[in-house]
């Protein structure tokens, strides 16, 4: 039996990077716009702090401009809002990002619907959210963004009449990506913790989506041989083969098994993780380009 294709997310997102970099030299030669980013971190949580400081260095890398604010733990709620207001109206800021999770005292929801839609670069406003269930041009959430770059790499453009499973109800990922999907003409389920035979549901299925959030969930025997599987959990388990203590990263599908039934696969890590930053990335480039009325240059 032939071991599936292991899809390169790391690979395909140093190449989107790339070719961000590209359009941003290109709206700055031709059109004298550079893109900026703004991302607001309230508090000091370390993970947080790596991510912001990831995305501020990747935004610089591709030649767009990084806008940093760093709040403290007991920020109120007005004075985030009041940031995110000011970041609206900022003519050189294109994108805005608030670091999720915030502190308690403040309502993540209130942020979300305080941000500009059109400066949305994480693509989580009600407004962006209507727009994709409408077919409609709008931001779109990253994960799945990068989810469905790698689907069509692996498989080519055109999806029509695949059958699709996104498993995990989720609205950052599972909603809008079963949402994606549909909008390439895909048949599409999706699943959750209370379906009903889900080793049946990706047994029937050309493309599985695995957004749950448990450990190797889906095992190689549900999956239909040379089916794409796309594997966007992050699960952190116990690895004593390691040493006393240690863990390792897996994702929600049973790599192992699945590599050898599947056509293509994403591994964890080095798939769908490394695609958020650079659909963000992307996400800034098409607001600018949206906010100035220009074209969207090719990415």
């Amino acid at each position: 039996m032939t071991e599936a294709r292991i899809i390169d997310g790391k690979a395909f997102a140093a190449g989107l990077r790339r070719r961000v970099g590209e359009a941003v030299a290109i709206l700055k030669r031709d059109a004298g716009l550079v893109p900026g980013l703004a991302v607001v971190l309230v508090g000091d949580d370390p993970a947080s702090r790596i991510y912001v400081k990831n995305k501020a260095i990747a935004a610089r890398e591709t030649g767009m401009l990084s806008f940093g604010s760093q709040l403290p733990a007991d920020t109120s709620e007005a004075d985030l809002l009041a940031k995110v207001r000011a970041l609206n109206t900022d003519p050189s800021v294109h994108g805005i990002l608030v670091q999720f999770p915030v502190p308690d005292q403040i309502s993540q929801a209130k942020v979300i619907d305080t941000i500009d839609p059109a400066k949305d670069v994480d693509g989580l406003h009600p407004i962006n959210g209507g727009r994709l269930l409408a077919g409609r041009d709008g931001l779109l959430p990253c994960t799945p963004t990068g989810c469905l770059l790698l689907i069509k790499h692996a498989l080519g453009d055109d999806l029509s009449g695949k059958r699709a499973l996104v498993i995990g109800r989720s609205l950052l990922v599972g909603k809008p990506m079963a949402l994606m999907l549909l909008g390439q003409n895909c048949t599409v389920t999706l699943a959750h913790s209370r379906t009903a035979d889900l080793a049946g549901e990706c047994r029937r299925a050309h493309i599985i989506v695995a957004a749950v959030g448990k450990a190797e969930l889906v095992k190689g025997d549900w999956i239909q041989p040379g089916a794409c599987v796309i594997d966007v959990g992050m699960n952190r388990i116990a690895a004593p083969e390691r040493g006393e203590g240690k863990t390792r990263l897996v994702g929600d599908v049973a790599f192992d098994e699945a590599v050898q039934v599947a056509g293509a696969i994403t591994p964890v890590p080095g798939g769908v993780g490394p695609m958020t930053i650079a659909c963000l990335l992307r996400n800034g480039v098409i607001a600018a380009c949206r906010q100035a009325n220009l074209p969207v240059p090719k990415m």
